[in-house]
């Protein structure tokens, strides 16, 4: 199966993006599959999430955008079999100014990976973006193969879910034709509360088979996790957060499969 390139995306913060890029891709790695994360977030969460102290992220992923840097020099291991990052830090966030001035501004991500020998050296390249429309979420987009969109199970995240699926289809339209919709994946689902399911069904309705059918609930265990520089499944592999990731992840790779 060749390489596919993921961007895990939502406009909206506080959705799960972060905490899904983490587990997806350790619970993918557990079963064998080479994977790298792109950390493309100024907030360098994800780096974090994994465990990498500041001083050891040099070059990142701000250095690749620019192209002061090979992407291959930037891969840090993370101590999970077959798991590396390329990090980020604040730095990041000065990269969308300095773009500006960069003719192909929006293909500079897409340049690096296909420069580099990540294509042949992983299964899958999972893209953390920031929470926002941007010019570095519209990199990872033009560089994907697919979106991943986690979406928190309230009400307002329904309403930015249509937004994100237009940019979507731009990017699709006008930069990169073979983009698709790998999948909706609902986070932060609370069984005690009714407006969780209501919105899980609105979503369903009107997304069908795109929405995955793992669920990912509220979970105290999970949101430790982070503070301990670890993934939630090695944190806690019990945890029903932990759980659902490693289900998430199985029905990906069916997904997978069957597109392939």
């Amino acid at each position: 199966m060749p390489c596919k390139v993921i961007a895990i995306a939502n406009q909206k913060g506080g959705v799960g993006k972060t905490t899904t890029t983490i587990n997806l891709a350790t619970a993918i790695a557990a079963v064998g599959k080479r994977i790298m994360v792109i950390d493309l977030d100024p907030q360098g969460n994800a780096s974090t999430g994994f465990g990498i102290e500041q001083e050891d992220r040099n070059p990142t992923i701000y250095e690749v955008i620019l192209g002061t840097a090979a992407l291959d020099k930037a891969i840090l291991g993370t101590g999970i079999p077959g798991l590396d990052i390329v990090s980020a830090t604040i730095d990041l966030s000065g990269a969308e100014v300095e773009l500006i001035d960069f003719e192909d501004r929006t293909f500079q991500l897409r340049k690096a990976i296909s420069k580099s020998k990540v294509l042949q050296e992983y299964d899958f390249i999972i893209i953390d973006c920031p929470p926002s429309l941007s010019l570095l979420t519209l990199n990872a987009l033009v560089a994907a193969t697919s979106v991943l969109v986690p979406l928190q199970c309230e009400f307002f995240a329904l309403e930015g879910l249509s937004l994100l699926l237009k940019t979507i289809e731009r990017v699709k339209v006008n930069f990169n034709p073979g983009l698709e919709i790998h999948g909706i994946v609902l986070t932060m689902f609370d069984t005690r509360n009714n407006l969780s399911s209501q919105v899980a069904d609105d979503v369903r309705n009107y997304l069908g088979s795109k929405v995955f059918d793992t669920m990912i609930p509220r979970n105290v265990r999970m949101s430790e996790a982070p503070s301990h520089g670890k993934p939630s499944l090695l944190y806690d592999f019990n945890c029903a957060g932990s759980q659902a990731y490693i289900k998430l992840a199985s029905e990906l790779l069916k997904k997978s499969k069957s597109a392939a």
